[in-house]
C-alpha cells in the first residue's frame, strides 16, 4: 500500500491519510509518505477522493462489508483494491453505496523494502473494472509508471493461479534445489544456480517449450529414474514434487513434439508411481 501510494504521490496526487496496525506499517508510512495522517480505515476512506485497500486477499470482502456497515460515506470516491484473486465485484457492498469500484493488481513481488517502490516501473498491472471505468483504472496504473493489462471479472482467479504458480513456486523450487545442493556437498549453492536458472528463465521466457533442456526433454528415463530413486533417500516431498514436474514436463515436450511417444511412454513408466 505504502509503495503504490508513494508512487501516486510522484504523479502528482496528494496523500492525505493512511491506516496501518503495526509498528513496522506505521514506520512505512511515515518513510514513504511524509504527511499522511495514520488514521482508522473508516477515517482514511472519509478524508480520501481516491481510496486504496491494500489487505490480504482473504480480508478484503469483510472489509469493504465492514466500511459499508460502519456508515462511512463513499459516495463517489473511486475506491481500488490491489488483490491479483478477486475482480471488481468484491467491492460490490461499496458500490452499491456509491462507490467507484477499481481492481488494480500490480505484477511484482513487494518486501516492504525501500527498493519496493521502484519495482512499480516497467510493471504489468491487472486491470479489472466496470466498463465506463476503465479509463480511470489504465490511467491511473500509467501514471504508477506500469502497464494495464484487461482481465475480465471471470478470469481474475485464473490470471492470479497463473502468476502465484509461476512467482511463489519458483520460489519454493529455487530454495528446494539450494538445499539439495547443500546436502550433496556443494558449499555455494545460490552461486552455482544462478547462471543456470537465469539461463533457463530467459529461454522460458523467449522460447517456451522450445527452451526446455534436461533429461526429461531428451528421454532419458535411465536418468531419471535415478534422479527419483535418490530424492525418494534424501526427501520424500521433494520425490513427489519432481514426480509431478517431470510428468507435466513430458506431457509438454510430447505435445511440442520434443519428445518421441516411445520416449515419453518409457520416461511414464518411470514416473508412475
Amino acid at each position: 500500500g505504502t509503495a503504490l501510494g508513494a508512487a501516486l504521490a510522484r504523479a502528482g496526487h496528494r496523500v492525505v491519510a493512511a491506516a496501518a496496525v503495526s509498528d513496522r506499517s506505521r514506520e512505512r508510512v511515515e518513510e514513504r509518505l511524509p504527511g499522511a495522517a495514520v488514521v482508522t480505515p473508516q477515517d482514511a476512506v472519509a478524508a480520501a477522493d481516491l481510496v486504496l485497500l491494500t489487505v490480504p486477499d482473504d480480508a478484503l470482502p469483510e472489509l469493504a462489508t465492514g466500511l459499508v456497515s460502519a456508515g462511512v460515506d463513499v459516495t463517489g470516491k473511486l475506491v481500488m483494491h490491489t488483490s491479483g484473486r478477486y475482480g471488481s465485484a468484491v467491492l460490490d457492498p461499496l458500490t452499491r453505496a456509491g462507490a467507484l469500484p477499481l481492481a488494480l493488481h500490480p505484477v511484482m513481488t513487494f518486501t516492504g523494502r525501500p527498493d519496493d517502490v521502484n519495482r512499480l516501473t516497467g510493471i504489468s498491472f491487472g486491470v479489472t473494472a466496470p466498463e465506463p471505468l476503465r479509463p480511470v483504472a489504465e490511467a491511473l496504473v500509467v501514471e504508477m509508471g506500469g502497464e494495464p493489462v484487461w482481465i475480465t471479472e471471470e478470469r481474475r482467479p485464473l490470471y492470479h493461479a497463473a502468476l502465484a504458480g509461476g512467482a511463489n513456486h519458483l520460489v519454493t523450487l529455487v530454495v528446494e534445489a539450494m538445499d539439495l545442493l547443500s546436502a550433496a556437498g556443494v558449499g555455494e549453492p545460490g552461486r552455482m544456480l544462478g547462471p543456470l536458472l537465469g539461463a533457463a528463465l530467459d529461454n522460458a521466457l523467449r522460447l517456451g517449450i522450445d527452451g526446455l533442456t534436461g533429461p526429461v526433454a531428451r528421454g532419458d528415463a535411465g536418468t531419471v529414474a535415478d534422479h527419483v530413486a535418490e530424492l525418494g533417500r534424501v526427501s520424500p516431498e521433494s520425490r513427489r514434487a519432481y514426480i509431478a514436474l517431470a510428468r507435466l514436463t513430458a506431457d509438454r515436450a510430447l505435445g511440442a513434439g520434443l519428445l518421441k511417444p516411445e520416449a515419453a511412454e518409457r520416461l511414464l513408466e518411470v514416473l508412475a508411481d
